[in-house]
C-alpha cells in the first residue's frame, strides 16, 4: 500500500495527530486501524465547520457507508445524484457531506451529466462499506451482503452470528473475479475486533459489545488458504488473518511457501512485497529460518532458495538471527545477504550457513559486508560450506577492518589447511580484531598451523577466548606449540577444544606444565585421544597446582583405568582444585575406578559438581561407593550420569536410598532398571530435578510407581525421560493422573519409542487440558 499516494497521506495525517497531541493510545498496526483513526479525525473536522449541528454522526456515516457499499458491488467509483436519493440522501445532504467531509467525500462537475460525486478514494469507500455491512447486521440484524450479492441459493442462507457474516464476506471476496471484495473483507473483519469498536464509540452510540467465536473465522480462513489454488487471493487472507491479529500467522504462512504453493506459481513482485509485509507486521521475528519457507520440492517448482532468499530479505534484516543451515544455499544467495548486513536498517547479529555451498566467492561477498560499518554481525557459522584457504583471506581482511564486529567464527569441516589458519592467526594479531570463538573442527590443520596460531595468541591484543581445533592432526607437536602459548600471560584463551587429535601422554605433559603457569584455561577437552593412565597422571598433577583454575575437563574414550583414577582422586582431594565437572565416560574404570573417585567426593577440597560415567563397566558394587560419597556432608555433587552400566536395581536403591542425598540431575539410561528399581526412587522423594530412565525395561508398573512420586508434594521432578520404556497407555493413564495432581511440577516428558497409541495420547492429552499440568514439553 505504500506505494500509493492517498494511503501515504492519510498514514501522515493519523501519525501527525497523534503526534500533536500527547497521544496515550497506540499506534495503528492495522490497516483497519489506520483508517478507522483516520474516519475519526476527519469527523472531528466536521464538527468544527458544522456549528448548527445539522448533520449527526451515526447518520452521515450509515448513509455513506450504505452508498460506498452499494456502489462497489456494482463497481462504480463516480455516483451521480440518483444514487444518492437511493441511499436517502437527497442534494442538501449531498452538498453538506461534501462540504463538511471534504477529505471523505467530493462533489464534482460532470462532462454532461452535471453533478457527480466520488469518494477521495477506493480505499475509503471500501472501509465506509464494511463498516456499513457491519452496523447494518449489528443494529438491524440485516445481512445486505446476501441481499445485494444475490445468488441462486442467497436465501436458503442465513447469516446468523458474526462468524456467519464473516465467512459469506470470505467466499464472496473469493468468488471475486477482480479481486473488488479483497480490501472490504480486511476492513470487514478489523472492524470486528473489540479493539478496533472502542475507537468508534465516540461516533456510533447505539452499538454494545460485540461477542463472537473469533477462532471460527480464524480457522475458516485457514482452511481457505489450504484448498485455494489463487496465491493473490490467498495472500489476502494471510492479511485478513493479520487484521484478525492471529499469532499463528507466521507459521501459516511458512507452512504455504513450504508446500510449494507460492514457488510453483512464480509470484510477482507485488506478491512477494505481501508476504514479506505479513510476515514483518505480524510479530516480531528474533530467527529466520529459510528452511521454513523453502519447498522441498523447489528445484520442480522453478524457485530455488537463493530466489526465495532474496524475495524474504526485508525480513532476514528485522532479524536479530538467520538460520540457513542446510538449504541449498549458493554464491548468489550470499549475494543478497552481503546487501541485507549492509543496510541502514539491518538488525542482523548472527548468520548461520552450515552444510550450504557457499564457497569461497559466497564468503568473500560476506566478508566485503563484514568491512561495512553498518554491518553489525556478531557471529558467523560457516561449518561444511566448501571454504579454502582462498576464503580464509578475504575473512582475515575483513577481521582487520575498523568496522568488523565479529565475535564467534565457525570454520569447522572446511579445506581450510595450515595456510587458511595461518591467515586468520595473521588477522587475530591485529588490534582492530575482536574475535572471541575461533572452531576449526576437521579443517585439515597440522602442528604448522598450529604454530602460527601459537604466535597469535601470544600477540598484545589477542581477545581470543575459545579455540576448538579437534579432528585435526596436530599432534604431540601442535599441542606443544599451544601449550607454550598458554603460559603466555597475554593468552586470554579460556576454552580448549583438543578432541581426536592425535594427542598422547607427551601432549600431556606439554598442557599439564601450562595448566601450572598462570593460565586463564578453564575448560580442557581431550576426547578421543590416546593419554592413558600416564597421560592422565600428567593432566593431575597440573590440577593440584594453586595456579590452575580448570573448571572443566573431558576425558571421553582416552584409555584410561583405574590406575589414571587413583592420580586424579589425588587431585581433586588437593586444596586448590578447581574442578567442576569431570567426563570419564567410555574409559575401562570399572569399580575400583569409581571407589577412588568417591573418595575423592567425601574430601571438603573436592568441588566436583558434575560427573560422567558413560560405559565405564560400573555395577552395584560401584554404586555402593558412590552412595557412600553422596551421603557424606562434603559432597558437591549435583549431576550424576551413569548410563551403559549395569547398576540394575540394586544399584539405583543405593544410589537414591539415603534423604541426606543432594542429587539434582541422575541419568541411568540402559542401567537395567526395572520396575524394582522405580520403587526406590519413589519411597525418597528427593531434591532430583531431572530423571533419565530411557531403554530400560520400567514398564507401567514401573511407571506407576514415578507417577506415585510426582503426587508427592515432597517431589520437586522437572524432567522425566521415558523413551523405549516399555510403556503402554496404562502407564499413560498414571502419568495423566500425575499430571493433573496440584503437586506436579513435571515441565517435560519424553515417551517416544514406547507402545502408547492413540489410547495412550489420548490420557495426556486430557491432562495437558488441566489447569494444574505445567507440562511445557512433550515427546
Amino acid at each position: 500500500m505504500c506505494h500509493i499516494p492517498v494511503f501515504c497521506w492519510i498514514s501522515a495525517t493519523v501519525l501527525e495527530k497523534m503526534m500533536r497531541k500527547s497521544w496515550k493510545g497506540d499506534i495503528p498496526k492495522t490497516l483497519t486501524q489506520m483508517y478507522t483513526h483516520f474516519l475519526i479525525i476527519q469527523t472531528s473536522i466536521k464538527h468544527e465547520k458544522d456549528y448548527e449541528k445539522k448533520v449527526k454522526d451515526e447518520d452521515m456515516i450509515l448513509k455513506l457507508g450504505k452508498l460506498a457499499f452499494q456502489q462497489l458491488v456494482k463497481g462504480n467509483l463516480i455516483f451521480y445524484e440518483e444514487d444518492l436519493r437511493e441511499c436517502g440522501i437527497d442534494e442538501t445532504e449531498a452538498s453538506v457531506y461534501s462540504g463538511l467531509c471534504t477529505q471523505i467525500f467530493r462533489e464534482e462537475l460532470g462532462l454532461y451529466q452535471g453533478k457527480v460525486f466520488c469518494f477521495v478514494h477506493l480505499s475509503i469507500q471500501e472501509h465506509l462499506a464494511a463498516l456499513y455491512v457491519l452496523l447494518s447486521f449489528l443494529l438491524d440484524k440485516r445481512d445486505v451482503l446476501n441481499e445485494n450479492l444475490s445468488s441462486k441459493h442467497a436465501h436458503e442462507i442465513t447469516c446468523h452470528t458474526i462468524s456467519d457474516l464473516h465467512q459469506r464476506a470470505v467466499d464472496k471476496a473469493l468468488q471475486s473475479k477482480n479481486g473488488h471484495l479483497d480490501l472490504f473483507l480486511r476492513f470487514l473483519l478489523g472492524l470486528s475486533l473489540e479493539s478496533n469498536q472502542k475507537l468508534m464509540k465516540g461516533l456510533l452510540t447505539h452499538i454494545g459489545n460485540i461477542s463472537y467465536n473469533e477462532e471460527k473465522t480464524v480457522e475458516y480462513i485457514k482452511i481457505k488458504i489450504r484448498v485455494n489454488p489463487s496465491p493473490e487471493k490467498s495472500i489476502n487472507l494471510f492479511h485478513c488473518l493479520n487484521e484478525l491479529g492471529d499469532q499463528s500467522l507466521v507459521s501459516e504462512v511458512q507452512k504455504y511457501l513450504r508446500s510449494g504453493g507460492l514457488s510453483s506459481a512464480r509470484l510477482s513482485s507485488s506478491q512477494w512485497s505481501a508476504v514479506v509485509f505479513v510476515l514483518l507486521t505480524s510479530e516480531q521475528l528474533d530467527e529466520f529460518d529459510l528452511s521454513k519457507y523453502i519447498s522441498n520440492k523447489y528445484k520442480e517448482n522453478h524457485m530455488t532458495p537463493d530466489e526465495v532468499l532474496l524475495k524474504l530479505l526485508p525480513v532476514v534484516e528485522a532479524s536479530r538471527s538467520a538460520e540457513l543451515r542446510d538449504c541449498g544455499v549458493t554464491a548468489e544467495g550470499c549475494t543478497a545477504l552481503s546487501s541485507a548486513l549492509r543496510s541502514n536498517s539491518s538488525q542482523l547479529r548472527e548468520l548461520n550457513l552450515p552444510g550450504n555451498k557457499v564457497g569461497d566467492a559466497g564468503v568473500k561477498l560476506i566478508s566485503d559486508a563484514l568491512k561495512d560499518p553498518r554491518c553489525k554481525l556478531e557471529t558467523l557459522r560457516l561449518s561444511d560450506c566448501r571454504v579454502t584457504s582462498k576464503g580464509c583471506a578475504a575473512l582475515s581482511s575483513a577481521l582487520r577492518s575498523n568496522s568488523s564486529q565479529l565475535r564467534e567464527l565457525r570454520l569447522s569441516e572446511n579445506y581450510v589447511g595450515d595456510r587458511g589458519l595461518t591467515l586468520i592467526s595473521d588477522a587475530l594479531k591485529d588490534p582492530r580484531c575482536e574475535l572471541e570463538k575461533l572452531r576449526l573442527r576437521d579443517c585439515g590443520v597440522t602442528d604448522e598451523g598450529c604454530a602460527a596460531l601459537s604466535s597469535a595468541l601470544r600477540s598484545n591484543p589477542s581477545q581470543l577466548r575459545e579455540l576448538s581445533l579437534s579432528g585435526n592432526k596436530v599432534g604431540d607437536a601442535g599441542v606443544k606449540l599451544i601449550s607454550d602459548a598458554l603460559k603466555d600471560p597475554r593468552c586470554e584463551l579460556e576454552i580448549l577444544w583438543l578432541r581426536d587429535c592425535g594427542v598422547t601422554a607427551k601432549g600431556c605433559a606439554a598442557l599439564a606444565s601450562a595448566l601450572r603457569s598462570n593460565s586463564n584455561l578453564r575448560e580442557l577437552h581431550l576426547s578421543l585421544n590416546s593419554l592413558g593412565d600416564r597421560g592422565l597422571t600428567l593432566i593431575s598433577d597440573g590440577l593440584k597446582d594453586p595456579l590452575c583454575k580448570l573448571e572443566i575437563l573431558t576425558l571421553w574414550d582416552c584409555g584410561v583405568t583405574d590406575e589414571g583414577c587413583a592420580a586424579l582422586s589425588s587431585a581433586l582431594r588437593s586444596n586448590p582444585s578447581q574442578l567442576r565437572e569431570l567426563s570419564l565416560s567410555g574409559n575401562n574404570v570399572g569399580d575400583a575406578g569409581v571407589k577412588l573417585l568417591s573418595d575423592a567426593l567425601k574430601d571438603p577440597s573436592c568441588k566436583l559438581e558434575i560427573l560422567w560415567l558413560r560405559d565405564c563397566g560400573v555395577t552395584a558394587e560401584g554404586c555402593t561407593a558412590l552412595s557412600s560419597a553422596l551421603r557424606s556432608n562434603s559432597s558437591q555433587l549435583r549431576e550424576l550420569n551413569l548410563p551403559g552400566n549395569k547398576v540394575g536395581d540394586a544399584g539405583v536403591k543405593l544410589i537414591s536410598d539415603d534423604p541426606r542425598c543432594e542429587l539434582e540431575k541422575l541419568r541411568l539410561s540402559y542401567c537395567g532398571v526395572t520396575d524394582e528399581g522405580c520403587a526406590a526412587l519413589r519411597s525418597n522423594p528427593s531434591q532430583l530435578r531431572e530423571l533419565d530412565l530411557t531403554e530400560n525395561k520400567v514398564g507401567d508398573a514401573g511407571v506407576k510407581l514415578i507417577s506415585d512420586a510426582l503426587k508427592d508434594p515432597r517431589c520437586e521432578l522437572e524432567k522425566l525421560r521415558l523413551s523405549d520404556c516399555r510403556v503402554t497407555s496404562k502407564g499413560c493413564a498414571a502419568l495423566s493422573s500425575a499430571l493433573r495432581s496440584n503437586s506436579s511440577q513435571l515441565r517435560e516428558l519424553r515417551l517416544s519409542e514406547n507402545y502408547v497409541g492413540d489410547r495412550g495420547l489420548t490420557l495426556i492429552s486430557d491432562a495437558l487440558k488441566d489447569p494444574r499440568c505445567e507440562l511445557e514439553k512433550l515427546r
